[in-house]
């Protein structure tokens, strides 16, 4: 029940964000290895993007990867979410009675790597989707799927069952920093907003405040290995799987590093904010709620 709770938090946090993920995508991918000043803007801003994605692709455009984002979450984020609720329980995350922030970061980096594994083929055909645009709006290289299905058999049937998992050195350290982050932020916030009594302890406000303290951590620590990742998953491949612009994660940071500066790393932060500050709240928020209503009823 752990696992089917923390899929479920995540997945109805994803109905609202999901367009968030399709803007900070493309941002990620706009000027790829280029120098600023030497390629097209398209996407002037988080608010500029917005409009010009709904403008030019319509409504629909802004929901691009929707299904293998329900999927990508509530089969990552249950395990991930799942997991940590089972060392949780067992009381592992304390140190005589206090929240322990070293162990919460191990508890919240395994259960990271385990759900970034688990969720790598979806999350792949996701960034695939999410980054298909009409050609004069398009960045980052173009992929021809109809849907999830479509570009899981395509991609299966044209670099094996290790194809889906291409990208996922990039999604493992990605996962695993925003995981120790998130959990390990939010369980030290929840237990500092307790004890200042700001608010009753069984009260809704306390996962919600602590969500939104740790929104911003997660973006900040967790927004250049969203970049590197994001590129990662979209590049195009050789006949063999092989990646034509990165060799890995060590290599597309680096490149990153080199030819856009810092701020490559940290493009698209803004939509990051938009999209991982409220799907950070909302997550950790129906996912706290869904564990007291679970053990009320229990």
């Amino acid at each position: 029940m752990d696992f089917v709770l923390g899929g479920v938090a995540a997945c109805a946090a994803c109905l609202f964000t999901n367009p968030l993920e399709v803007v900070k995508t493309r941002m990620q991918l706009q000027g790829e290895l280029k120098s600023r000043g030497t390629y097209q803007v398209y996407y002037r801003n988080v608010f500029h993007a917005f409009y010009t994605i709904g403008k030019v692709d319509g409504l629909a455009g802004l929901q691009k990867g929707l299904v293998p984002g329900l999927f990508y979450q509530f089969f990552m984020n249950g395990v991930r979410l799942g997991s940590y609720a089972i060392i949780e329980s067992a009381d592992y995350i304390h140190t005589n009675g206090r929240v322990s922030a070293v162990k919460t970061i191990i508890a919240g980096a395994a259960a990271g790597v385990v759900g970034a594994v688990m969720g790598s083929p979806v999350y792949l055909v996701k960034t695939h989707l999410q980054s298909q645009s009409t050609s004069s709006i398009a960045v980052g290289h173009q992929y021809k799927h109809q849907g999830m299905i479509h570009a899981l058999r395509i991609i299966y049937r044209q670099h094996g069952i290790l194809g889906l998992w291409r990208g996922s050195s990039a999604a493992i350290p990605r996962v695993s920093v925003g995981s120790a982050t998130q959990l390990s932020t939010f369980s030290s916030s929840k237990e500092l907003i307790i004890d200042l009594q700001v608010f009753p302890q069984d009260s809704w406000l306390v996962a919600l405040s602590a969500g939104m303290m740790s929104s911003v951590v997660v973006v900040l620590a967790m927004t250049p290995f969203d970049v590197v990742s994001t590129r990662l998953y979209n590049q195009p491949v050789n006949h063999l799987g092989k990646g034509q612009l990165y060799n890995g994660f060590t290599d597309c940071f680096s490149k990153t590093l080199k030819k856009e500066g810092l701020t490559g790393l940290y493009k698209g932060l803004g939509a990051s904010y938009f999209r991982l500050g409220p799907h950070t709240i909302l997550s950790l928020f129906f996912w706290d709620e869904l564990r007291k209503l679970h053990q009320k009823l229990r």
